[in-house]
């Protein structure tokens, strides 16, 4: 019976492994689960579930169920004496503590994992190790500068440091696959570290790298790779004013985008090619690729997405000298950033509105009706569909109203005051009354509270409340009993703090331990010999925790993104305004002077 349940263990185990690598997570943890269920008592058949039940889980983006299972893999190891699978399991748990955004963690368990690998002489997972430290040193500047809101080349020392630091690793990483030909880690390594000396600011050493990740991903077919380095080879040209040849690999990056199926990130690609080519001063085709890229975010419902376009239209429109076409993309951009709570966003759409209605020579009536023939419909979003069409009218009457209020009035002092006065106004309509009057009340109020006053007395009474009971008998019951009596007593006493006192071992989910001794030992002889247990613990293809950074979008653990899925991470169209800030002013139009 021990031999079918374990049987049964390691074919569902099997099943569930078959299952992620197919891409289909969501029933591979099923049958990881329903393996646990079945129990084992191998503890490399049961370390090998724990550490696919953590893949498979980081791939779902639980990441707290994928560190639970990581941490029960890496118990394991150390109890078996695996180093091989305490290596792996703490880098595992270290990619985990990365994402969550806890790395400090992260690196103690990257460091364990590179020194264990070190100390067994495995060059491959010494490889892993150096990869994900740089990752988490990478992940950890990336998330600093951009707490800062700093450019790339422009960070503090510290992130700086960190950044080198990632390089560093990196680097190794990179010489040692090398030396083991392993060219898919390769392109990892290049591709991560062209992406470290972008936020470097040294974008001569980015290009260079990210040529070569497009070497690789070219030479394998790999297009979802040649897709990124081609989007941050752009990315880099841009800084370096070389802008035809960011446009050619932003064009290379929406053909592969097409070609993939991938709506989002050819969404990006037309935003990207739209703010190049409003460089290039050539309005036409930045006005028609931001138009491709309002038309994809509105079927994707990106609503950030759509907003950064009206922003994108309505500032080539206006650079195009046609401020109708130009004002009507800007109040767009304005009632976007209005429902999406965007104040940065609301206030440079409204000063663009203003702007432009200056120069068309609008009045404030002609305003006003203007902004009230917008198509609502179009703007607004599923959740407010249902709303009745004259709720906007009632919302600012009330809002009006409020405009009005006194603040100071709404704290408790101020109520407190409102109430003293109430009461001072009416004292002064109302006689007061005379002191025998109030002696009579009080003798009358003491009579009838009199009775309740007796019943909130409380009696302690000990013999009824068994909480306050001794446990011990009597003194004279104890002197009536012999010293056998007296040593049980203690005994029973005692028992709760032996208990106490019991050590136990961690508990781990689907370990079996009521197997009879010889039979567990001739089918451990067995099972040792099998060579298909290593394989179980490794990483699932379709969601390697050996991510490029590259892939990572700007992961956000705690608190909102304000960018859209339609909108690249590495926005653009901060770098536009600052390089067309000296041309802005040369295309500003001088109002129409007023009739006389």
């Amino acid at each position: 019976q021990n031999s079918e349940r374990w049987n049964m263990c390691l074919e569902l185990a099997l099943e569930g492994e078959r299952l992620c690598k197919a891409g289909d997570c969501k029933s591979g943890v099923a049958f990881f689960q329903a393996a646990i269920q079945a129990g084992t008592d191998d503890l490399r058949i049961l370390s090998a579930i724990y550490s696919q039940l953590g893949n498979a889980y980081f791939y779902l983006g639980d990441y707290v169920k994928a560190m639970q299972y990581h941490k029960l893999d890496l118990t394991l190891a150390r109890n078996m004496g695996d180093k091989l699978g305490e290596a792996k399991s703490s880098g595992n748990l270290g990619n985990t503590l990365k994402v969550i955004g806890k790395f400090d963690e992260a690196m103690i368990c990257c460091k364990r994992h590179l020194e264990i690998s070190r100390e067994i002489g495995d060059k491959l997972s010494e490889g892993r190790a150096l990869y994900n430290l740089g990752n988490v040193y990478h992940a950890k500047g990336k998330q600093a500068g951009r707490i800062g809101h700093q450019d790339p080349g422009e960070f503090s020392e510290d992130v700086r440091q960190c950044l080198q630091q990632a390089v560093r690793y990196y680097e190794e990483n990179l010489e040692l696959m090398r030396e083991l030909e392993d060219s898919a880690a390769q392109g990892r390594a290049c591709g991560n570290l062209g992406n470290t000396f972008y936020l470097l600011g040294d974008f001569q050493q980015a290009i260079y790298y990210h040529n070569e990740r497009l070497k690789i991903a070219r030479e394998f077919g790999d297009k979802p790779a040649e897709r990124r380095a081609n989007s941050n080879l752009g990315n880099s040209h841009i800084f370096l004013g070389e802008f035809e040849k960011a446009a050619q690999h932003y064009k290379r990056t929406l053909v592969l985008a097409q070609e993939l199926g991938d709506r989002e990130v050819e969404a990006q690609a037309c935003y990207s090619l739209g703010n190049t080519y409003t460089l290039l001063r050539d309005y036409s085709a930045a006005i028609e690729y931001h138009l491709w890229h309002l038309s994809i975010a509105q079927q994707l419902k990106d609503r950030v997405g759509e907003g950064r376009a009206c922003w994108s239209l309505g500032n080539a429109y206006a650079a195009m000298g046609n401020h109708e076409k130009a004002l009507h993309y800007s109040n767009l951009h304005l009632h976007i950033s209005k429902e999406l709570e965007d104040q940065m966003g609301q206030a440079t759409a409204q000063m663009n509105v203003d702007d432009l209605q200056k120069i068309l020579g609008l009045e404030k009536n002609q305003q006003d009706s203007n902004k009230e023939n917008l198509n609502i419909q179009k703007l607004i979003t599923n959740a407010t569909s249902n709303v009745s069409t004259t709720m906007p009218c009632r919302y600012r009457l009330r809002r009006q109203s409020m405009d009005n209020l006194d603040l100071i009035k709404l704290t408790p002092d101020a109520k407190q005051k409102d109430k003293s006065e109430i009461v001072l106004d009416k004292d002064d309509n109302v006689a007061q009354p005379s002191q025998k009057e109030e002696d009579n009340f009080f003798d009358l109020l003491s009579r009838f509270q009199s009775g309740r006053m007796d019943d909130q007395r409380c009696a302690l009474n000990t013999k009824h409340n068994p909480k306050y009971r001794t446990i011990s008998p009597e003194v004279s019951d104890i002197d009536d009993k012999d010293g056998e009596d007296l040593l049980e007593l203690i005994a029973g006493m005692q028992s709760k703090r032996m208990d106490e006192q019991r050590v136990t071992l961690p508990y781990l989910p689907g370990l079996n331990t009521n197997q009879d001794s010889d039979d567990s030992f001739i089918e451990m002889l067995v099972r040792c010999q099998s060579s298909r247990l290593e394989d179980q613990r490794s990483p699932l293809p379709a969601a390697s925790t050996l991510q490029d950074a590259e892939e990572e979008r700007g992961r956000r653990v705690n608190g909102k993104t304000q960018s859209g899925s339609t909108v690249p991470e590495e926005d653009l169209f901060a770098l536009i305004q600052r390089l067309q800030a000296g041309r802005m002013e040369d295309q500003r139009a001088s109002g129409p002077g007023k009739a006389c």
